[in-house]
């Protein structure tokens, strides 16, 4: 069986227009995965160079000509599940930046050259004091795009039609206004010229994102079976999820320069970003959080088990839809409809989203994710909400660190394992004031939660109830009667 390559694919190459920071699963089940459509179905005509950013051996995808196949699987918008299979030719070469800094800064020479994008993970845009403009390349991310940018300045001599839309995919808050941070703090230390510095920021658009996609990667269960239905081997194989969204702060004639209006792909141009990170952190999120102590202390392993079981299935469409969605900013239509899409990712038969590998820093994500809209519905509503006190009773259950005689790996700062260690016995002789002790952790939450009237009650009774009968059958009652 022969490799994937351009010798055997009708194809054609497009002009190179975009620079890509990152070779990664990620963005080419994501970016190139929609530049390539874009090119199909539009005249976007834009082919990507990818830029490797850090040193490494991995086998480089020119093997491939830049092809690769994405596989993107799940439940689509009529609540079938799909496997859609796509060989993506948006990718035309990549260079390893290491060893071959001279064809990267070529790049900046391309009159062509339209767009970066990057992924470099969340320690990628990080301010490095101790680079310089002389490094072949600069060890960090915003270094080397301002060696970049520079080098097209100066080849251009400052040409103003020659600035880039720049968007950063790292998962980051505001990722485009903090690489634009980090890419003025270099020219500033490396005293570049002052006619640069204003070419950087008035000819060039920085764009903060947000990007929302499970990306799975190699499938190397599967890989066997999928090239022979495939009949050719592919190293750079990637699955993701049927889902995806792209939201990008910027300037509206982004819609028109990503012909938005011809192939309506999942991208939202918006003024600010802030009410998309919180609709995904409420609900997407929120809904992880609640779902984990509450279906693992019932024996329940996986996010897809959880939404086939009615149950629990109830309480988290509970959760979102009458203690989330109603203290939330974005119009009901919107978030009703984003719900409903959170809910078939969660029922995704191809893909095994253990719950423990969600538990990490369980605490930290109720205080971020389901905090926040416990606190607007008491305000809102003068009442307890009844899903997310459960599940803050059942996390406190969850972090005595057994299911029965069974051990829970539980996964936290130390400080916090150590205190609910010294709280165990409290479990058999005290509820109420293990409750207490829980909800006093002001420098956790970042207030004591003692002083939200009705609450402390509202969780000993539910950790009370769950240490007799359990979350499954305290559920049951509430839901099925």
């Amino acid at each position: 069986m022969d490799y994937l390559n351009r010798q055997s694919m009708a194809n054609k190459q497009y002009p190179e227009r975009i620079l890509q920071f990152g070779e990664g699963n990620f963005l080419r089940a994501f970016i190139d995965w929609m530049v390539d459509q874009l090119n199909e179905k539009t005249d976007f005509n834009s082919g990507i160079t990818l830029v490797r950013p850090i040193d490494s051996s991995h086998p480089s995808i020119n093997q491939q000509n830049g092809l690769y196949t994405a596989i993107t699987r799940g439940i689509n918008e009529q609540k079938q599940s799909v496997s859609n299979i796509r060989i993506i030719n948006s990718v035309n070469r990549e260079i390893l930046i290491y060893s071959e800094y001279d064809k990267f800064l070529k790049c900046a020479e391309n009159p062509e050259l339209q767009w970066i994008f990057s992924n470099t993970t969340e320690a990628g845009i990080v301010y490095k004091h101790d680079v310089r403009l002389e490094d072949t390349p600069a060890s960090s991310f915003p270094a080397k795009l301002t060696q970049f940018l520079f080098h097209r300045f100066q080849h251009f001599n400052g040409d103003s039609s020659k600035g880039l839309f720049i968007i950063p995919c790292e998962l980051i808050d505001y990722n485009g206004d903090k690489l634009q941070e980090f890419v003025n703090q270099h020219a500033q230390d490396w005293q570049l010229p002052a006619d640069f510095i204003a070419w950087l920021n008035s000819s060039n658009t920085f764009c903060s994102t947000l990007v929302d996609r499970i990306v799975t990667g190699y499938p190397k269960n599967e890989i066997e079976k999928l090239e022979k239905e495939l009949v050719y081997k592919d190293d750079f194989l990637v699955t993701a999820e049927y889902f995806y969204l792209f939201v990008i702060q910027g300037p509206k004639i982004l819609e028109q320069k990503l012909k938005l209006n011809e192939l309506p792909l999942n991208i939202k141009v918006v003024d600010d970003i802030k009410p998309y990170k919180e609709r995904k952190v409420a609900i997407l999120n929120g809904a992880h959080t609640a779902m984990v102590p509450v279906a693992y202390l019932a024996g329940v392993r996986t996010v897809r088990d959880v939404t086939t079981n009615p149950i629990f299935l109830s309480f988290i469409k509970d959760l979102i839809d009458n203690e989330v969605i109603p203290v939330l900013s974005q119009s009901p239509s919107e978030l009703i409809a984003f719900a409903s899409a959170v809910i078939d990712r969660f029922n995704n038969p191809y893909i095994e989203h253990e719950l423990l590998s969600i538990s990490l820093n369980s605490l930290t994500k109720f205080k971020t994710r389901l905090l926040p809209q416990l606190i607007s519905y008491v305000k809102q509503y003068n009442k307890i909400p009844y899903c997310i006190s459960f599940s803050l009773a059942a996390l406190i259950v969850f972090y005595r660190g057994k299911q029965g005689e069974q051990l829970i790996p539980l996964n936290d700062d130390d400080y916090l394992l150590e205190r609910f260690k010294a709280w165990n016995e409290l479990y058999d002789s005290n509820v109420k004031q293990l409750t207490e002790n829980v909800l006093a952790m002001s420098d956790l939450w970042g207030l004591n939660l003692n002083e939200i009237p009705q609450l402390q009650d509202d969780v000993s009774q539910k950790i009370t109830d769950i240490l007799n009968c359990g979350t499954e059958a305290m559920l049951r009652k509430k839901y099925i009667g």
